[in-house]
């Protein structure tokens, strides 16, 4: 049995696979992957997991888009 600590999510990795159609351009197929990894935000995520950035600097990260989104809104 697995233990997760306190206020983490257990991140299960999903497998993102396009299968080459019959007659189909390796350039065709190698777009509806990106386009497929993109909409499932595994790039951002994959980014986002580079460096490690300690929680203060997270936080006030999010605060800073928050106050952005506050002011394009109004």
């Amino acid at each position: 049995m697995r233990v997760q600590p306190k206020g983490r999510k257990e991140v299960i990795p999903t497998v993102s696979e396009v299968k080459v159609r019959e007659g189909e351009t390796f350039e065709s197929a190698l777009r509806r992957f990106n386009k497929k990894i993109k909409q499932n935000g595994i790039l951002s995520e994959v980014r986002r997991r580079e460096h490690y950035e300690k929680p203060s600097v997270r936080r006030k990260r999010k605060l800073l888009a928050a106050r952005k989104r506050r002011v394009k809104s109004t």
